[in-house]
């Protein structure tokens, strides 16, 4: 069993940043994948980002160039930096960890709106 802790998210003006966190029970070296997903009111749930073995990231296509994903390895934490936000950022972010066994763990989602 993998617990998720998230932190970070609120609201913030277009053109902003945030930077959401999520702390593992377990190290990452235990982990195949950590990553966000997001999910916006009437859609599905769609890849932020994610970082596997030797640091490889994944970016949606929509953020990349914008967010970046980082591992802190002594703290089991993950990190996305959400630079130039934009309305359409607006949804719940889900931390997600990966086992080597393809069991998928979830966070209980944090709220990111983006509005003036």
């Amino acid at each position: 069993q993998v617990q998720l802790a998230e932190s970070g998210g609120g609201l913030a003006q277009p053109g902003g940043s945030l930077t959401l966190s999520c702390t593992a029970s377990k190290p990452f070296v235990t982990l195949n994948r950590m990553g966000w997903y997001r999910q916006a009111p009437g859609k599905q749930r769609e890849l932020v980002a994610s970082i596997g073995p030797g640091g490889i990231t994944t970016y949606g296509d929509s953020v990349q160039g914008r967010f970046t994903i980082s591992i802190d390895n002594p703290r089991n934490t993950v990190s996305l930096q959400m630079n130039s936000l934009k309305p359409e950022d607006t949804a719940v972010y889900y931390c997600s960890a990966s086992t080597w066994t393809g069991t998928d763990y979830w966070g209980q989602g944090t709220l990111v709106t983006v509005s003036s």
